[in-house]
């Protein structure tokens, strides 16, 4: 498996808060079955977390990348950041201080779990224009979702990525959350799902037990798909694999049968 969404680098946001607690999480990944994690702290979240890419950002990853190694864990660490979107995004991308995925062009984007859809609406396609695919992190929770879950089918046509959190199919934020997972992923409009890890004790990047659970109702190719398949080609930059369609970078290709 590979996650594409963990607060893990050390000291940065509300997640792993010392190295030794990126290490321990690390080591929960990999018994999990995570071969590979993108540090996605957040970003440009204002007046809480700006983190824009800098010399202290490039410091902290290296200084992560090899503490795995001096601790002999086999977890490939990627680069990323999970952008909380602001009107001036498309101008802080083309300055270069938002970080997409391992530097392809997937980005992990955010809004308020109250935002309003049309700016949703708005600031998604101002992001596409760039050549740049959002991965919409989270999106079962959002209200504007729950309220009106066809959305993610408009996001699926135009080429934007739907990334489900692993808790939300346990009840970990809600009712409703864990409703709308299951609907999206009923409905094949969920691309990847990933751990949103914060610690080594909650919210950790433990993704067995969930994968788990789902493998009671969904085949076993429809979720090394998502927990595998789909995650790996974020990271390295390519097409995404659907149900009965190929998401390509800038939009849909219609197929009969899944990429090989």
């Amino acid at each position: 498996m590979i996650d594409i969404h963990a607060h893990i680098l050390p000291g940065i946001d509300d997640g792993a808060e010392d190295t030794q607690e990126a290490i321990e999480m690390a080591k929960l990944a990999v018994s999990s079955g995570i071969t590979a994690i993108v540090a996605t702290p957040h970003a440009n979240l204002p007046g809480v977390y700006d983190n824009y890419y800098n010399k202290n950002y490039e410091e902290s990853f290296q200084w992560l990348k090899k503490s795995f190694q001096r601790a002999e864990i086999p977890l490939q660490l990627y680069s990323g950041m999970e952008v909380f979107v602001t009107s001036d995004v498309p101008q802080l991308i083309k300055e270069g201080k938002l970080l997409t995925i391992n530097g392809g062009r997937y980005m992990l984007v955010e809004f308020a779990f109250d935002e309003e859809p049309a700016y949703v609406k708005r600031m998604l396609k101002e992001i596409a224009e760039l050549r740049v695919i959002p991965v919409v992190a989270h999106a079962e929770r959002y209200e504007f979702l729950q309220d009106n879950p066809r959305i993610a089918m408009q996001w699926k046509e135009l080429g934007y990525v739907v990334q489900a959190n692993k808790g939300s199919f346990v009840g970990r934020f809600g009712r409703r959350a864990r409703e709308v997972a299951y609907q999206l992923l009923d409905q094949n409009l969920i691309s990847v799902i990933a751990s949103d890890c914060h610690g080594s004790y909650q919210r950790t990047p433990f993704m067995q037990e969930v994968y788990e659970t789902l493998m009671k109702d969904y085949s076993k190719k429809q979720l090394e798909t998502l927990f595998k398949d789909n995650p790996m080609r974020i990271c390295h930059n390519q097409s995404l694999i659907e149900e009965g369609s190929v998401v390509t970078k800038w939009g849909i290709m219609k197929s009969t049968q899944r990429e090989k």
